[in-house]
């Protein structure tokens, strides 16, 4: 499987995705709601490159939000 050939490569998947922001959380303080960044879009890029299907910036931006490496909540939020 594609993502077992990433592991192998970058020792887990959670590394390749940090990776892509040197291991920093990117903050989104614009306070717009977004559903797909510059970051999204290169790490979809990325994935497509190595054999990925079934797979768009939306989806991957959604799942960043999800992991935590992209802080979308609001400021006044407790989870912020």
């Amino acid at each position: 499987s594609e993502v077992l050939k990433i592991q192998n490569e970058f020792g887990s998947f959670c590394e390749y995705l940090w990776q892509f922001t040197d291991h920093k959380q990117i903050i989104n303080h614009s306070g717009v709601r977004l559903t797909k960044s510059s970051l999204s879009d290169e790490v979809t890029k990325d994935l497509k490159k190595r054999g990925f299907k079934f797979i768009g910036t939306v989806t991957i931006y959604s799942y960043l939000q999800a992991i935590g490496i992209i802080n979308d909540h609001e400021k006044t939020c407790d989870f912020r």
